[in-house]
């Protein structure tokens, strides 16, 4: 129940992602959270469904712009017929979130790509949700390009260092007055 031979490569310049969870950031939000950002899940042939807003699941045109990030995972770990039960999960899980109100907290991209991972039984799992997908696909994902890595904490480094300062200032200038 594996994939085709030949099939499951990432291809960056066309944003195919074959059995990938890819991300992007979300201006300004990333930039001061750099571990929030904006979920999809890709079918077997690499097309990007994400959950971009109330009632609508975008195909191939991310809500926040082109993936910086993807996570491969293993087509052997569905429960199922491989390639045809991830694509069902995928399908379904977009058809049921076409239905839904888009809440940043609660229901969102995140929970999308949990409700196919679910769906799917990933590594004999239904428990999928935004914190775990969250934490895995900050440790286990992978840059398109480094420029992403680099764009992503200057962002966060330009927006943290000046707040630190600021908090920091009155601390040092109190205690050189003590010495």
């Amino acid at each position: 129940a594996s994939a085709p031979p030949g099939a499951g490569s990432a291809d960056n310049k066309n944003s195919r992602y074959p059995y990938c969870i890819v991300w992007t950031p979300i201006p300004i939000l990333s930039w001061v959270l750099p571990f929030i950002g904006h979920m999809g899940i890709c079918t077997s042939s690499g097309i990007i469904r994400d959950f971009a807003g109330s009632y609508f699941v975008s195909e191939d045109n991310m809500g926040f712009g082109r993936p910086t990030k993807y996570w491969k995972l293993d087509v052997d770990k569905v429960c199922g017929n491989g390639a045809a039960t991830w694509d069902k999960a995928v399908h379904d899980a977009s058809e049921e979130y076409k239905c839904r109100p888009h809440n940043l907290c609660l229901d969102n991209c995140h929970s999308h790509v949990a409700m196919a991972l679910n769906l799917m039984h990933y590594d004999n799992s239904t428990s999928w949700n935004m914190g775990n997908l969250c934490a895995l696909s900050l440790a286990r994902g992978k840059h398109v390009k480094l420029i992403h890595l680099a764009i992503e904490h200057v962002f966060n480094l330009s927006l943290c260092v000046p707040v630190t300062s600021l908090i920091c200032m009155p601390c040092t200038s109190t205690l050189g007055r003590k010495l």
